[in-house]
């Protein structure tokens, strides 16, 4: 489906001007939510046992065998311009939350591509893990989402006092290039409703706004070792914020999935992928992360 083509048709049917509307859906990105008891047909599957390509052992992080947490079917999933997702075949997501948020280490990760046609099979001795969950079936749907330095909406806009001088200004860019914004926001979100009850997974969207952050950091970090820039302590927190605004283009969420554990209330594991390796299928250069929150 064009889903750009029908937000642009709406939009300029609320005779907004075609040129803000380009202007907006640069900003637009549709995420895959997943969820058990949605209509049609399934489009992945939480739990069990992994069918791996046939001789493929079992993901390890080198020592022990990753917990396996849910298998999509690219085939069934909807098609999102710009997504870069695979046409066909399946994508096979396993994780050791607590050991990636421990270590910050990507062997407690990893995405297994499984291509159409190839023949798979449940390794041996897999049932046996103590990590297999029970198996259920999910659907997918779609939702809208906008950058988190956008802004929410009107009524719950922050004082600008109480915005960084980059805040600021891209405040007054958006109301410069995007007057019509809330106009738009409240399109995008009837068109792709936003969350209505409990998410397995996302797939695809922004990534987590302190992740990109943590990006931002360490890359600053590294080229000052590398004496490829000079910081002013004083200007650190500005040239962070500049960087994750850079870095918040180039990454999205390959997956966010809430994971159970004994220890926590709520934790949550992802995968982040720049566009560049998704759209060219190196999904080795995913990075997996998770958070617990106690």
């Amino acid at each position: 489906m064009d889903h750009e083509g029908r937000f642009r048709r709406a939009a300029l049917a609320l005779d907004i001007p075609d040129d803000e509307v380009s202007r907006f859906i640069r900003h637009l990105r549709l995420s895959i939510r997943l969820s058990a008891g949605s209509s049609g047909v399934p489009a992945g599957r939480f739990g069990g046992l992994p069918r791996l390509p046939v001789g493929m052992d079992w993901p390890s992080d080198g020592v022990r065998p990753l917990p396996f947490i849910f298998s999509v079917d690219c085939a069934a999933l909807p098609r999102v311009d710009g997504l870069g997702l695979p046409a066909d075949g399946s994508l096979l997501f396993f994780l050791d939350h607590e050991q990636a948020a421990a270590t910050g280490e990507r062997r407690y990760g990893r995405v297994v591509r499984v291509p159409a046609g190839t023949e798979t099979t449940v390794p041996a001795g897999s049932a046996d893990q103590p990590f297999v969950d029970e198996q259920y079936d999910v659907g997918a749907t779609l939702r809208a989402e906008l950058p988190d330095w956008f802004g929410a909406d009107e009524e719950e806009d922050e004082d600008e006092d109480d915005l960084s001088p980059f805040q600021q200004q891209l405040a007054r860019d958006l109301e410069r290039d995007l007057p019509h914004r809330d106009e738009l926001r409240a399109l995008a979100n009837d068109l792709w409703p936003p969350d209505d009850g409990y998410a397995s997974a996302y797939v695809g969207g922004y990534a987590d706004p302190e992740v990109i952050k943590s990006f931002a950091e360490q890359t600053l970090a590294w080229r000052e070792k590398t004496g490829e820039i000079v910081v002013p302590v004083a200007k650190w927190y500005s040239h962070v914020e500049r960087e994750t605004h850079r870095l918040t283009a180039e990454w999205m969420s390959l997956a966010r999935f809430p994971v159970a554990g004994d220890l926590y209330y709520r934790s949550v594991g992802s995968f982040v992928i720049r566009h560049d390796d998704l759209a060219a299928g190196r999904l080795d250069e995913a990075l997996s992360m998770a958070e617990l929150i106690p």
